[in-house]
C-alpha cells in the first residue's frame, strides 16, 4: 500500500519513513509542503496520507479538505500529525475530515495500532466498492446473453449522442432482428431459442470493434449495435457483413444444423450535415423503421437511408 508523508521538518519525514519501513511498508513517498502533497496525489493514488497539521503553503487541515473535495479511485485515510493530544486540536483535526490524529513525538506502538485501524477501514471500503461495482455490472447486463440491457442502452446512447454532437463525429445505429424466431421457439422449444439467441449475440459481438462498438438487447430477439464515429456507408458495410455472418454459417442445435437469417435497419447521425440536435427517440425510431422495412421486403436484408458511394451498390433505401 503506497503511503504519502507530508511534513515540513526533515526529522518528521525521516522518522515516519523509518517507522513505516520497520512496520513492513516499502512504498513511501514524501512531500515537504501542502502543494507538493496535492501534486503527488494528482499523479498517484495514496490510500493512506500522514500529514503535518502545520504544513507550509497549505496546512494539514486545508490539505485534508482538498483531498476530501476531490474525486479519488478509493477512500483516502488521513492521519494528521499534531503537537500533542490537546482536545481542541484533535477536534479541529476531525472537523477538517481527517480520520485520526498522530501525536508528536510519534510512538511506534501507537503508530502500529493506528495503521491496523487504517488498514481495516481501507479494506472495508475497497470490499464495499468492489461489491457495488459488481452489482452495477450485473444491473446493466442482460441475464441471458450477457450484453448490455435496454436500461443501460438508453443511458449510454444518450451519452454517445452528446459526444457525437460535441465533437461533430458521425454516429450509426444498427437494429437487428432474428427472422422467424417464433418458429424456432415453436419447433425446438424455448431453451433451444435461448441458445440461438446466445450464439447469435456471440457472432455479432465477436465481429465488431472491441472497446469502440457495443451491442445491447433491445427486447426479445431484437438487438441494437452502436457504432461511434462511423458514417452511413461504413455502417451499411458492417450490417451487410453481419448479415452474411449469420446466414451463411448454420447454427448447431442439439447435434443438428439449422439455418438462421436476420434483418438489419441502419440509422445514422452526421452533425456536420444535420443542423440541430437529434434526439435518442428519433434515431431509435429511424433504425426501427428501416428494420421493419427489411422484414416486410422479404427479410435477410439490410435497409436504411441510401448512402452515397459505389461500395454500397445493391442496398435499398
Amino acid at each position: 500500500m503506497p503511503i504519502l508523508i507530508a511534513a515540513d521538518a526533515p526529522s518528521d519525514r525521516e522518522g515516519l519513513r523509518e517507522a513505516l519501513a520497520d512496520a513492513g511498508y516499502r512504498k513511501i513517498v514524501t512531500a515537504t509542503n501542502g502543494p507538493e502533497a496535492v501534486s503527488a496525489m494528482a499523479g498517484e493514488f495514496f490510500p493512506l496520507v500522514i500529514a503535518d497539521s502545520r504544513l507550509s503553503g497549505m496546512n494539514g487541515f486545508e490539505l485534508c479538505r482538498t483531498l476530501r473535495a476531490g474525486t479519488r479511485p478509493g477512500y483516502v485515510y488521513v492521519m494528521m500529525l499534531t503537537r500533542g493530544n490537546r482536545k481542541s486540536e484533535i477536534l479541529k483535526v476531525l472537523e477538517a475530515g481527517a480520520d485520526t490524529h498522530l501525536a508528536r513525538p510519534v510512538d511506534a506502538a501507537d503508530l502500529a495500532a493506528r495503521l491496523k485501524a487504517a488498514l481495516r477501514v481501507i479494506e472495508l471500503e475497497r470490499s464495499l466498492r468492489l461489491t457495488n461495482e459488481e452489482v452495477r455490472a450485473l444491473s446493466i447486463r442482460d441475464s441471458l446473453t450477457g450484453i448490455f440491457n435496454r436500461e443501460y442502452l438508453t443511458e449510454r446512447l444518450q451519452q454517445e449522442l452528446k459526444r457525437s454532437q460535441r465533437y461533430g463525429h458521425p454516429l450509426s445505429l444498427i437494429m437487428c432482428d432474428i427472422d422467424h424466431f417464433k418458429d424456432v421457439n415453436d419447433r425446438y422449444g424455448h431453451r433451444a431459442g435461448d441458445q440461438i439467441l446466445k450464439d447469435f449475440v456471440g457472432r455479432i459481438a465477436g465481429s465488431i470493434r472491441i472497446d469502440v462498438d457495443w451491442i445491447a438487447r433491445y427486447g426479445g430477439e431484437e438487438f441494437l449495435i452502436v457504432l461511434p464515429e462511423t458514417d452511413l456507408a461504413s455502417a451499411y458495410i458492417v450490417a451487410e457483413r453481419l448479415r452474411r455472418l449469420v446466414c451463411e454459417t448454420p447454427f448447431r442445435l442439439r447435434g443438428r444444423e439449422i439455418g438462421i437469417s436476420s434483418s438489419f435497419g441502419v440509422a445514422n447521425y452526421q452533425p456536420a450535415r444535420q443542423p440541430g440536435k437529434v434526439s435518442f427517440d428519433v434515431l431509435m425510431e429511424q433504425a426501427d423503421r428501416y428494420l421493419y422495412q427489411a422484414k416486410r421486403e422479404g427479410r435477410n436484408a439490410v435497409r436504411g437511408a441510401r448512402p452515397a458511394g459505389p461500395e454500397t451498390k445493391g442496398f435499398a433505401a
